[in-house]
Order: structure tokens, then sequence, then C-alpha cells
């Protein structure tokens, strides 16, 4: 019977180690985003029928010459009309400049259903500016209407 419990106990013991070594070990080897770390929006469409928010996140390389731009966020439909009745999906598009101030689509996104969301994610290299527009889109069209202005995520000369 004490056999039973002392293998008990260390099965415990060795699953609570385990448990609390794990969240240590998966920290280690997410990036930190020291450079620059920052919450966006809410950017919304004209007549505030859809919205977007999320988090922006910049690593730079040790000679600051590259970074990496990663994305999160959720997109909001908030078009309670039906179809037939005119309703519309939500829709969100980035765009990003290269360091020559060049620009380019580097992400967009689609959903319909309201009143949820749908959660987003990308991840860009050698961004100098982000900025987002958020529009409404029919549910079976590919030609986003009825967009916002473009929103500024991030600029590397905000650091």
């Amino acid at each position: 019977m004490f056999k039973k419990i002392a293998t008990g106990f260390l099965a415990v013991a060795a699953t609570t180690a385990l448990a609390l070594a794990l969240p240590t070990a998966a920290g280690a080897t997410s990036p930190d985003y020291d450079d620059y770390s920052d919450s966006w929006g809410p950017v919304f469409s004209q007549h505030h029928l859809a919205k977007a928010q999320g988090w922006v996140g910049v690593n730079w390389d040790h000679d600051g010459e590259s970074n990496e731009v990663t994305v999160r966020g959720r997109l909001y439909d908030l078009d309670n009309r039906t179809y037939r009745q005119g309703g519309k999906c939500a829709f969100v598009k980035f765009q990003a400049s290269d360091f020559d101030h060049d620009w380019s689509p580097v992400y967009a996104k689609k959903y319909c259903g309201y009143p949820g969301y749908k959660q987003f994610f990308f991840q860009e290299h050698d961004v100098f500016s982000l900025r987002a527009k958020v529009c409404q889109i029919g549910p079976h069209s590919s030609y986003p209407t009825k967009c916002g202005h473009w929103e500024y995520l991030y600029t590397a000369e905000s650091e």
C-alpha cells in the first residue's frame, strides 16, 4: 500500500514539475518584441458597420537593417442587415511600405458573420510603415466598398 502511495506522489510531483517548466521553455522561444509593440484600432469602415483592431509588434535584427512585423487582430462584422436587405461582410486590408517607401498590399481578410468576429495573424519582413483600411464587401464579391480611411499602425520613424 505504501508503494502505491509513494508511486502516486512521485507521479504528481513529476507532472507538476513538467507543467511548471513548460511555460518557461515556450516563452524562451517566442520573440519578445522589445523594439516596438503596441495595440492598434479600432479602425472602422464607413458608417461603422465593420471594424478591426489588434496588436502590432516589431523586431529588428542586430544591425538595425531589417525587421519582422507581426500583426494580430480581430475583424468584426457589425452589419445586422440580412443580405437581402443590403447587408455586407467585413473586410480589412493592409499595405506595407518598404525602406524605399513603395506601398504594396500584404494581407487581406473577409468575414461574414454578424455579430461575431474572426481572428487573423500575419508577418511581414523589411517594413518601414504599415497601414490598415476597413471596408465592407458583398458575401460573394471581390470588390470592397464603403471603406474608411487608411489608419497608420506602425512607422519606423516613430520608434
